[in-house]
Formats: C-alpha cells, structure tokens, sequence
C-alpha cells in the first residue's frame, strides 16, 4: 500500500474516535440512554478492534503506525468533542457524521489498495466499510 499517509489517518481516527465515544457513551442522556450507551460501547470496542488491525497491517507492509496521541491529534480528520453532556439525538447525529467519514475513508483506502494488487488491505477494509454500512443503518434508523 502506497498511501501509508490514509492509513495513519485512519489510525489516528481510530484512536481520537475511540476516546470520543467513551465520552459519548458516558454522558448521554435521556429516555433512551441504556440502548445508546450500549450502542456507543459496541462501537468503541469496534473501533480498538480495528485499530490493532490496522496498526498491523502496517507493520506487515514494513511500515511504521503512529503511536503517539499527538500524532493521532495531528493527523486525525475526526475531531475531539468538548461537551460533557449530551442528548439522545445529539449522540446520534455526531455517531452518524463520524460513521460516514469512516466509511468514506475507508472506502478511498479499499480502492486505493484494490489499484496496488494489495489483497490484504482490500479484505481488510471491504470488511470495515460493511460495518460502517451496517452501523449506519441502526443510526438512520435510531433517528427516524
């Protein structure tokens, strides 16, 4: 894989996302506070998952993962969120944005991969967008 770059930013939304959603998940409320908060917790594990995943498929390719959390600060396209508090829906809309520049993330890493002949990469991330997919659909559907 050539674009070492995408997949450092991938890592590093991994990590901030992974932070992210603790406090998502710690500090919603609301009538539907137990299936968010359960919702948030799968999504973060979720994410450490592929963020070992990824990490490796680095290190396979002879290639060095970020390893700092300034660097994931730096090269991050995600952003931190400062609330403490947060309603059911805001939950939502911020888990929805965040999916959807994953999935879009990683769909440009997937493709990117499939032009190299890297196999390894495009299983990996056809694998990853899937579950975007998927975890969109339970968040559109959470918002109707």
């Amino acid at each position: 894989m050539k674009d070492i770059k995408k997949l450092n930013e991938y890592l590093s939304n991994l990590a901030v996302l992974n932070i992210k959603f603790h406090n998502l998940h710690w500090n919603v409320v609301g009538k539907q506070f137990v299936q968010v908060h359960e919702f948030t917790e799968s999504l973060y594990d979720d994410f450490f998952e592929k963020y070992d995943e990824v990490a490796e498929i680095l290190k396979m390719k002879d290639q060095k993962p970020l390893v700092k959390i300034k660097d994931y600060l730096d090269n991050a396209s995600v952003k931190e969120s400062d609330k403490e508090q947060f309603s059911i829906d805001e939950v939502l809309e911020i888990v929805k944005g965040d999916l959807e520049l994953m999935k879009n993330l990683a769909t440009e890493i997937r493709n990117s991969a499939d032009e190299e002949n890297d196999f390894e990469v495009v299983a990996m991330f056809e694998d990853h967008v899937s579950g975007y997919s998927k975890n969109l659909w339970f968040v559109k559907s959470m918002l109707s």
